[in-house]
């Protein structure tokens, strides 16, 4: 079985980069199951029902969230819809769920989605002690476990990654919109990467117009973000699993 993990898409136009990378890694390396993070979807900052529906018709197969979960209000439309997840520590009570269990080539697939808690001005609950609930929960329900870790910090990252090592099978991270070069199979079998990087504008400040964004740390001034226009670039990982054994045979990082 093939895994393919989409990194943040950022802005309208990162839609269609989606869909030419999907149906082309769909077509050469028989992909099974897609996951995308949409939280910078609309705008760079939330998610409309319209570009889920579009991430949705694509072939996408799951669409996780992040710190910009609610930057669209009309999220509250489709937030119980069982294909997208927001982060799992979230505070109880929070509408929407953290995590799903889909069915795939007659397998059970987890997904958790979790938020960091380090610079992400976020108020949520330990990641690392909810994502432990959950594996608890889920364990016997599922034959592979995914984790989307949406965080800012690397340190808290690659801590989660032996944290979970051994509990799940895939952990990848997503937020920084910088592509990592650190694929690893760790110790116990878990397959991880810090950042899975973005899709969205090349040119860009991680998806932002580059003249914006420079002024802002040249002035200091609140100069307001804006998507960058111009070519898209497409980062994600494909991640070969092993159904018979549910070992990670390969992890693959993408860039188109």
């Amino acid at each position: 079985m093939k895994i393919l993990a989409i990194g943040d898409l950022v802005g309208e136009n990162s839609l269609i980069k989606a869909r030419e990378g999907i149906e082309k890694l769909k077509k050469e390396e028989n992909i099974d199951f897609v996951i995308a993070n949409g939280e910078n979807v609309a705008g760079g900052m939330g998610i409309t029902e319209r570009s889920f529906k579009k991430m949705l018709s694509m072939g996408i197969d799951v669409i996780t969230m992040g710190n910009h979960t609610w930057g669209k209000k009309d999220i509250f439309n489709f937030i119980d819809h069982e294909k997208l997840l927001r982060p799992a520590n979230y505070s109880k009570g929070v509408q929407g769920k953290g995590y799903g269990i889909y069915s795939c080539n007659d397998k059970k697939i987890a997904v958790i989605n979790l938020i960091g808690r380090t610079d992400m001005n976020v108020l949520s609950d330990n990641p690392f002690i909810v994502a432990e609930e959950i594996i608890n929960q889920i364990k016997d329900k599922a034959d592979i476990i995914v984790v989307d870790f949406h965080a800012e910090a690397t340190a808290e990252k690659i801590a989660m990654g032996y944290f979970l090592d051994g509990k799940v099978d895939i952990l990848f991270g997503t937020h920084t919109h910088v592509q990592t070069a650190d694929e690893k199979i760790l110790t116990n079998g878990t397959a991880y990467i810090t950042d899975i990087g973005m899709t969205g504008p090349e040119r860009s400040v991680i998806g932002m117009n580059v003249e914006a964004s420079i002024k802002r740390f040249v002035t200091s001034l609140p100069e307001r973000y804006k998507i960058a226009d111009g070519e898209c670039i497409f980062n994600g990982c494909i991640f070969d699993i092993n159904e018979q054994s549910r070992r990670i045979k390969k992890i693959r990082r993408i860039r188109i």
